[in-house]
């Protein structure tokens, strides 16, 4: 028989405080990890700023914003990943296995410590930092606890919103009419429904007391009006390759879904199958590929599908658009707005939607010379831009209380 859910979170409370050792000789299972699991961090940084970012590092983001913030004149940056079983191995300066992460409460309290002697943290996704420390029966999420508990050690706090964690799912149907949110059976949405309100809420009165917001793609600004920008980041130079694009007879059309409902799958592959049965294209559909795989399979590409759905545009087309290769997405006009505000330059991303794809894409093979040209020159030039660190640097200046030297931004 099992425990009511309460009674079941305050027990598995408990055990989690109990010494480790005492708990994997009785009971093992509840102990799913080695001593040599618990990784060792690295050195704090001996800058006057020392930056800590985590939990999240969706798509190495994280990471490559703790190396933004290091652009800066005196920051120095660690940044942290939970990352759970079959994880993509995306760059990090610790990682934490799950089961540590959520389990012990000795990494917990010890990670806590560590995190003390930093002066400035940058909270992902509404996520708590040190597991489960701060969580309780009635609020399992203990990140709030740990942002006020932060603040009163004299940290400054800021939050960055991946997406997913602050996407409103009542405001995102009005944006654009291929939202996932449409799917009344898609059980995730129903989840982040209920979950996004919450974080919002919570973060209006972090906000409203000075703890900053930031987002990391220009549509979520709907959402977090008062928030920063804190633009993606991928590294040009790896991400650049020598094969330019369209130079196959049959191009090679890739879609990388790290998750279909979001990234409209479903919607566009009719579209790719048929173009594929008639010789037109070869469609690869990529998925499960470690990171430091993905600048193979886009430098073997020539055209790159990315969000169909959430109407904006994220770390695939970055990474693709550094390669050179012909992006073709749904992306908002508000998006394509701030992105042209921002960077002085449009969005390089052809505009399709599912019911435009198979125009789109014939229209790409009509004119393939002159499309090839566009991307090879203009996709790295863009990334270089706005999305090569620097002006993720700018938007963490103020945060960091220092002031951007000139070269952090384009």
């Amino acid at each position: 028989m099992s425990l009511p859910p309460a009674l079941s979170r305050a027990a598995g409370a408990v055990v989690r405080r109990a010494p480790d050792v005492i708990v994997r000789a009785v009971a093992p299972s509840m102990r799913p990890w080695a001593p040599g699991d618990v990784p060792v961090n690295p050195p704090v940084p001996g800058a006057p700023v020392r930056l800590y970012v985590g939990p999240a590092n969706y798509a190495g983001q994280g990471t490559a914003w703790a190396r933004a913030a290091e652009l800066l004149p005196g920051v120095g940056a660690v940044a942290m990943t939970a990352e759970a079983p079959g994880g993509f191995g995306f760059p990090t300066d610790v990682r934490v296995p799950q089961a540590v992460y959520t389990g012990s409460h000795r990494w917990q309290t010890s990670q806590r410590r560590y995190v003390g002697r930093f002066s400035h943290v940058l909270v992902e996704a509404c996520r708590p930092l040190f597991g489960t420390l701060r969580g309780s029966v009635r609020e399992p999420n203990g990140v709030w606890r740990e942002i006020a508990d932060l603040r009163a050690s004299g940290l400054v706090v800021g939050s960055v919103a991946h997406g997913s964690d602050v996407r409103d799912p009542a405001r995102h149907l009005e944006a654009t009419p291929w939202s996932p949110f449409r799917d009344t059976e898609w059980e995730t949405g129903r989840l982040l429904a209920i979950s996004a309100p919450e974080h919002n809420r919570h973060l209006d009165a972090l906000e409203a007391d000075g703890v900053p917001t930031f987002v990391s793609t220009p549509d979520l600004l709907r959402d977090r009006p008062a928030a920063t920008w804190l633009p993606l980041v991928v590294d040009p130079d790896r991400w650049a390759t020598d094969v330019p694009p369209l130079a196959r007879r049959v191009p090679v059309v890739v879609h990388a879904p790290t998750n279909g409902p979001v990234k409209g799958t479903a919607a566009i592959e009719p579209v790719l199958e048929r173009l594929a049965a008639r010789g037109l294209v070869e469609y690869r559909r990529v998925t499960g590929v470690p990171a430091a795989r993905m600048r193979d399979v886009y430098r073997d590409a020539d055209i790159v599908l990315d969000q169909f759905a959430l109407g904006s545009y994220g770390v695939a087309t970055c990474e693709a658009l550094a390669a050179g290769r012909v992006v073709v997405a749904h992306v908002t006009d508000q998006v394509r707005t701030a992105v042209a505000d921002r960077a002085g330059r449009d969005l390089p991303v052809l505009e399709a939607t599912p019911d435009t794809l198979e125009d789109v894409l014939m229209r790409v093979l009509d004119e393939r010379a002159a499309v090839a040209e566009r991307a090879w020159a203009d996709g790295p030039a863009f990334v270089r831009s706005l999305h090569d660190g620097r002006a993720s640097a700018e938007a963490l200046a103020g945060f960091c209380g220092v002031t951007a030297v000139p070269g952090t931004s384009s």
